[in-house]
């Protein structure tokens, strides 16, 4: 099993966490995955939370494909689909910007350090849109290339939801200048998928 497969084989919170420093690109345009969100099934801020339904369907399909989806109307988000069962997403929230720089900044008209710094900067910067959903992440036009080299990895709650919001289930690179917004200054260990379940309060993206 190569690198790719044995990362996507990894229940959403282990993948959220291993993704950071992975490279993502879209028609060679995209960066640095500096920061991420861990969703999955049993969790009440799911997407998948509720079963399969056409908006989601991808969620529940193979590993290693694109999820996207439309955030309050306006903005595209986009997630890697994961686990050994079915439901669990990686919300990728932002990129080191590395590759088309130039395109970018056109798309985005933003300082260099705001072009990927959320969920939907990002999307907006590579191009995602919702005629991506359900394509694989490993063959055109994405790219998706394991890091070069180990970073600290920091951990906190997620963002923008109102079920769950304590659960410390985002990731990010430490001392990112890319992050879509600072995390706490204490730091808490993430906690396992199966110990979320015996919580009596949780959430969807």
């Amino acid at each position: 099993m190569d690198a790719l497969a044995r990362l996507f084989a990894t229940p959403s919170l282990q993948a959220a966490r291993d993704l950071i420093g992975w490279r993502l690109t879209l028609d060679g345009v995209g960066g640095a995955i500096v920061e991420t969100e861990a969703y999955h099934q049993e969790d009440p801020a799911s997407h998948s939370f509720s079963g399969p339904t056409p908006r989601n369907a991808v969620m529940f399909g193979p590993p290693g494909r694109v999820y996207v989806y439309r955030s309050y109307g306006i903005h595209w988000c986009v997630n890697l689909v994961c686990g050994p069962e079915p439901g669990q997403a990686v919300l990728i929230r932002a990129l080191r910007p590395e590759a088309g720089l130039d395109i970018m900044r056109e798309r985005r008209g933003t300082p260099d350090h705001l072009l990927c710094a959320g969920p939907g900067r990002l999307c907006q910067a590579l191009g995602v849109t919702r005629a991506h959903d359900g394509m694989a992440i490993d063959a055109a036009p994405f790219a998706l290339e394991p890091p070069t080299e180990a970073c600290g990895i920091v951990v906190g709650p997620r963002i923008g939801i109102t079920r769950a919001a304590d659960q410390p289930w985002r990731f990010g690179e430490t001392g990112s200048k890319f992050l879509s917004r600072p995390f706490p200054a204490v730091q808490r260990p993430a906690v396992s998928a199966g110990k979320a379940r015996d919580r009596s309060s949780m959430p969807r993206p």
